[in-house]
């Protein structure tokens, strides 16, 4: 990590998101904490932020538009120095079954979580091409994105879409120094879980949601990893971290 290297984090309010931002702020890094909207839950991560001697700015934006985007990693650029790592972790879950799942539903998923990481990705990258120091890039997978669910048709078919998106951006970007991995995780505590939970209860389905379930510090301690120099051999990765659920 370079002096006064800065991150960005999207979807920083809560769960995943809020203890990536932590984890970074814990390891030296300003961060730049992105969400749709002000929330209390962004408000009080930046306070802890700030209570590390960390420097933090908030980047309001939603991932699914180019322009806001864009705009993002400009103010990030701008009020904090630079940019050094992309957390492209904001993302939703629609769960249906196949049959049941509606080309709208298709269309908010794939909006979200493949076009906002898709856009974070790109313009993470052309900024960190133009520092011309390298850097990391890491999106949101699943074990979803390694095993489809028809409880979780759209979901599924995201994270599969991230899978192959950070394959294809660390081919892309290896020759500038920047490697780009995601993080797949299994059955994670968050409030995504619970509602996740109570949307399944009707279905036999419910049973992929049952076994050991992971923390999001656990998470932000691969991403921690994963944004490291010890890491720079490590590109193109979707990272499972599901207590062994799954094995691809």
């Amino acid at each position: 990590m370079t002096l006064n290297a800065v991150a960005l984090v999207t979807g920083a309010g809560r769960g995943i998101g809020r203890a990536i931002a932590l984890r970074l702020a814990k390891d030296g890094y300003n961060l730049a904490l992105n969400d749709i909207r002000r929330s209390e839950g962004l408000d009080d991560v930046r306070e802890e932020i700030k209570k590390m001697g960390r420097e933090t700015v908030e980047c309001i934006a939603d991932v699914s538009n180019e322009g806001q985007v864009k705009t993002m990693v400009d103010n990030a650029t701008k009020n904090l120095g630079g940019l050094d790592v992309m957390i492209a972790n904001a993302g939703i879950c629609i769960a249906k079954p196949f049959l049941e799942t509606t080309l709208d539903d298709w269309d908010r998923g794939f909006n979200i979580n493949g076009k906002g990481v898709f856009l974070c990705y790109k313009y993470a990258a052309q900024q960190m091409i133009k520092q011309g120091r390298g850097g990391r890039i890491i999106g949101a997978c699943s074990q979803a994105g390694k095993h489809g669910f028809d409880s979780l048709t759209v979901y599924s078919a995201t994270k599969f879409t991230v899978r192959s998106l950070t394959q294809s951006a660390a081919i892309a970007l290896q020759s500038h120094g920047i490697t780009v991995n995601a993080y797949a995780p299994g059955i994670i505590e968050t409030s995504m879980l619970t509602t996740l939970r109570k949307d399944l209860a009707h279905l036999e389905q419910l049973d992929a949601l049952k076994g050991e379930v992971g923390t999001p510090e656990e998470i932000a301690a691969l991403v921690s990893y994963l944004v490291s120099k010890e890491a720079r051999y490590v590109t193109g990765q979707s990272v499972n971290i599901n207590g062994g659920r799954y094995f691809d």
